[in-house]
């Protein structure tokens, strides 16, 4: 066995991250065949340089402020986590309730449980309209731009179309969430949107896998008591910082 000096560990580390976008705890153990704790204090320096974000078992890539992940990438990642907030979020939803739900995968795990409950539903998430057509929900989609990588109608023409109407409830994904800088996303056109439909909603729900706590990207939709957060328990620390804020409304799956 070689043992690799601390620069060397430092590097295959992020090259493992790069390739992967995360890695878990055991297989840079594996990988760099060194121990537990030697790993856990790779992962607390690189972090203090600002390389890389702990999490629950591993490590992430920092998220550059204007770039988002296609839906594709998102499709296949924290299906467990994604399925838990899902439900949760569904269980805030009240018989005969008018509904916004947002583009993103998190939230289209919320529509199977929508079906029992008398509701309807306006979307601009392209990918939504199949599985609400396949569960018998009554469905509006936003009139619009859309944007390939993600699958969402955008725009002033989808701005203008959400103006029209009122929720009792909306549901948004989101890619960070901040105990101070609120919830943003890297996409202008996606922040104006997911802000008009805040705007007219009597209830705010934000919907994301751990991994999105104590990140902010490029464009700002909200400040954090302007929504409850629905996520997954796996960043404790993360959690925590984030309830420090008195202001703050989480909930976790």
């Amino acid at each position: 066995m070689v043992l690799l000096l601390t620069a060397e560990r430092h590097q295959e580390i992020m090259a493992l991250l790069k390739m992967n976008g995360t890695v878990k705890l055991q297989e840079l153990v594996d990988h760099l065949q060194t121990s537990e704790s030697t790993i856990r204090r790779d992962l607390s320096q690189l972090e203090e340089m600002k390389l890389l974000k702990r999490v629950h078992g591993g490590a992430s890539l920092l998220q550059r402020k204007g770039l988002e992940p296609s839906i594709h990438e998102k499709q296949n990642k924290f299906t467990a986590e994604k399925l838990k907030i899902g439900q949760l979020a569904s269980s805030f939803v009240e018989e005969g309730d008018c509904i916004y739900l947002d583009a993103g995968t998190t939230v289209m795990e919320m529509i199977p449980f929508l079906k029992s409950k008398n509701v309807t539903v306006l979307t601009n998430g392209v990918m939504h309209i199949q599985l609400l057509m396949e569960n018998k929900i009554k469905s509006l989609i936003t009139g619009g731009e859309i944007k390939v990588s993600t699958s969402a109608v955008v725009g002033s023409t989808a701005v203008n179309f959400i103006s029209q109407f009122r929720f009792d409830k909306c549901f948004l994904g989101i890619n960070g969430i901040h105990p101070e800088l609120g919830f943003t996303t890297p996409d202008p056109d996606e922040a104006l949107l997911k802000k008009m439909a805040i705007s007219v909603s009597n209830e705010v729900y934000i919907l994301a896998d751990s991994t999105k706590l104590n990140e902010s990207t490029f464009a700002k939709v909200a400040d954090i008591h302007e929504a409850m957060v629905i996520t997954d328990e796996n960043d404790a620390e993360a959690l925590a910082e984030l309830r420090k804020n008195p202001k703050a409304k989480v909930v976790t799956a």
